[in-house]
Parts: C-alpha cells; structure tokens; sequence
C-alpha cells in the first residue's frame, strides 16, 4: 500500500501518538481525514496538515455509522484510538464499561467493517489497528483495557485472514509503554521492573512499515519486553508471580490512586 495520495482516516489524533502519525502520513502526502470529539482540538490540526474533519463520539454507534458515511472513499483506516481505562472492574460502572468496550474494540471493529467493502471493490487499501502490548500478556488493574486488546487483536489477525487476495491488508500494531506518553507518564509513575520505554516515533515508523509491508503484526518495544510478553502469553500464571516480585501491583495501584484524583 502507497501512502502517498492515499485518503487516510485517522482516528485518536488528538492523542500524542495520533499527532505525530498525523505528521507523518502528512509528510508522506496522504489526503487525511481527522475524527475526534472536539472541535476545539481538531481545528489547529486540520489547518496544519490540510485536512477534512469529521466530529465523532466512538462511544456512540449512530456517530460510528455517521463517520463511516462521511468518510467514504477511505483507502487508509488508521484506528488509534483507544481508552486508557485502567483500575479494578469492582470500580468501574456499566456505562463505564460498556463505553471501553464501544471506544477500544466495538468502534474500530465497525469502521473496519464498513470500509472495507469499497476498499475490496477497488481492489486495494489497508486497515492498521494501534492495539497495545496488553492484547498479547495481562496485568493487573487493566482488566477492561486488557480485554479490548486481546479483543483487537483476534480481531485484525482473523480479519486479515478473511480479506486475503483481495487486494486490501490488515495489521495490528502493538506498542509497549511509549515515553512521555500514556497512564504511566501522565501520572509520572515508574515502569514495572523499570523497563524501557520506546519513543513515539518509533511507534509511527512500525505504523508506516505494516502498511507499506502488509505486516501482520508489528510489537514495538524494546527486546526484552518483547521477550516478557511472550513467555507472558504463554505462561500467565508464571507471569503473574514475576509481576508481583517486580512490584508491578505497587506501580498500577499508583497509576490507579493518581488518576482517581485526578476525576
């Protein structure tokens, strides 16, 4: 897939990885349609990069089906957005679930849904969802943000598989914990074990390689969190022990108290 001259929908622009893939599919000459909630912050972007804007609540499905209409033509769906909607389910209430579950998986899953057909028709586009690390190993006090990425995950893989030889690609790519961004720097709290953090950058250049390359499945974290998640994935019970040891719940109850505050 050629980004440039490609009609590219980007939605979660207004967050730090979705400002600097903005950038980037900008610099690479993409036609860009921008969605979000606000106005307000939509406006300086589309007077920057020359973009359409298109109001949209994720939450809502009319508002889902609605951006699907206006954005027809979309050779390039790029589904960044995503709720960080971390802390104990005993916390959260129906609404609060069922908006995680709308924003983080329903959304993304409909818009791919109803622009793909156009896209098989014309024989070549592709779809890039922005999941997490999280959709691949679980930890705690993110049970519902865990959920809508393992969710995306199976999601994009078996997609991918039913869209095979029409032209149109599917890919998944999964950041670890990403500097200067996310609960944990928001909330100034250290990563568990002290991992490293990755750069948004390289989050937007493993973006343009699925589509560029057709990947499947893009993980951008350092090595050793790569190896982590792995043994994670398929020793879950193992990972938790070493979690604990780490003080990973010590670090989450953190993040969790800081953003109970910060309501």
């Amino acid at each position: 897939m050629h980004i440039a001259g490609a009609t590219v929908l980007l939605t979660g622009v207004t967050g730090g990885i979705g400002g600097a893939l903005a950038a980037e599919m900008s610099a690479r000459g993409a036609k860009l349609v921008l969605t979000g909630r606000r106005r307000d912050a939509l406006e300086p972007l589309a007077d920057r990069y020359g973009a359409r804007t298109i109001l949209a609540d994720l939450a809502d499905a009319d508002d889902v089906q609605r951006l699907a209409g206006e954005a027809a033509g979309t050779d390039l769906l790029i589904a960044n957005a995503a709720l960080p909607s971390s802390g104990d389910v005993l916390d959260y209430t129906p609404e609060q679930i069922d908006r995680a579950l709308a924003v983080n998986l329903r959304a993304p899953a409909m818009l791919a849904r109803l622009l793909a057909p156009a896209m098989v028709a014309a024989g070549r586009g592709h779809i890039c969802f922005v999941g997490s690390l999280s959709g691949m190993a679980a930890t705690k006090s993110s049970s519902m943000y865990t959920a809508t990425k393992f969710g995306l995950r199976g999601f994009s893989l078996a997609f991918r598989q039913d869209l095979h030889g029409t032209g149109v690609g599917v890919s998944i790519v999964q950041p670890g914990f990403v500097r200067e961004l996310g609960m944990f720097a928001n909330t100034g709290s250290p990563t568990p074990g002290g991992v490293r953090t990755i750069a948004p950058e390289r989050v937007v250049k493993g973006v343009t390689r699925a589509i560029e390359r057709d990947v499947a499945e893009v993980n951008v974290a350092p090595l050793e969190l790569k190896f982590l998640t792995k043994i994670a994935s398929q020793f879950p019970g193992f990972s938790e022990r070493v979690q604990r040891l780490a003080g990973a719940e010590r670090t989450m109850d953190s993040i969790v108290a800081s953003q109970r505050s910060s309501r």
